[in-house]
């Protein structure tokens, strides 16, 4: 594994893969590496000829108050891991690297933002956008690996891409899940030992949610409704931030549940705001694939 600090080096390298004829399969990620990163690596690692996993805590994508300056990182670590699955070149960039002057121009998500944790967070998207089209030309990626614990994120980026003919595929893995089923998160290192343990319940009251659907319920609502009561009953350490049903991927509002729907949450810890989802169709299944 060669670790790469300068874009002008990646760039050359990812160009001469490309020119090699090599498929390059790209992992942007913050870092702080868990099993949900690895398993996008290990994904791309069975698809691509050459796998880029990107290190990058990016600032454009965090609010005045949110927590930049506390994300967790850990450098070395994330490097072992990174070798342990067999990424080619690891690319660690400072930000002074990546954003080296003010910028001229300057992208703004329109649709698929409005609702979820977009909602809350004005101009959020808008910096994931920038930086990933920086990170795709400095990469030349012809897949790109995604996680589906942040869906939204994953229909912004799919947008992205269609919307500007981005000569790269999104792959969207599904969620990756602790034995109870709270979904890895970097954040989750934030939650106290009790609110550890109530975290779980999160993905449970989606299966209630799912149950629901399974046995014919179409209004949202009510399936709404059922998911926020059981997460206030069983979490006391937390506060419920959203719970919304919404098309997918489109993120828009339904009167019923038809075709495919996302049922996503947010949970605010006392030093973690936490976030899972399910996406699946009109019979509680999980659909084959998203787009």
């Amino acid at each position: 594994m060669q670790v790469i600090k300068k874009v002008s080096e990646m760039n050359q390298i990812a160009s001469q893969c490309k020119a090699a004829g090599k498929k390059i399969g790209f992992v942007p990620t913050m870092g702080y590496l868990h099993q949900g990163h690895t398993t996008l690596i290990d994904r791309a690692r069975q698809e691509a000829d050459i796998v880029i996993t990107s290190i990058f805590v990016n600032p454009l994508q965090f609010g005045p108050n949110e927590d930049f300056e506390r994300y967790p990182r850990d450098e070395v670590r994330d490097q072992e891991l990174a070798k342990q699955h067999q990424v080619d070149y690891l690319f660690m960039p400072t930000v002074e690297e990546m954003y080296p002057t003010d910028p001229n121009i300057s992208l703004h998500v329109e649709k698929r933002t409005d609702a979820l944790c977009g909602k809350s967070r004005p101009g959020h998207f808008d910096g994931v956008v920038t930086v990933l089209t920086k990170l795709f030309h400095i990469t030349c990626a012809d897949v790109t690996y995604f996680g589906l614990k942040d869906a939204q994120q994953v229909a912004v980026v799919h947008a992205l891409i269609t919307d500007f003919n981005f000569p790269t595929e999104i792959i969207a893995v599904p969620t990756v899940r602790e034995a109870d089923g709270l979904a890895k998160s970097s954040r989750n290192v934030y939650l106290n030992e009790q609110e550890r343990k109530e975290a779980k319940y999160i993905y449970q009251a989606l299966q209630t949610a799912r149950q629901l659907i399974v046995d014919d319920q179409k209004n949202p609502d009510m399936i709404v409704e059922n998911v926020k009561r059981d997460i206030e009953q069983q979490i006391h350490g937390g506060r419920v931030d959203y719970v919304e049903l919404l098309s997918y991927p489109y993120l828009t509002p339904v009167s019923s549940i038809e075709g495919n729907v996302i049922i996503a949450v947010a949970v605010q810890f006392s030093k973690a705001r936490l976030i899972d989802n399910i996406i699946i169709d009109e019979h509680g299944q999980t659909p084959e694939g998203i787009y």
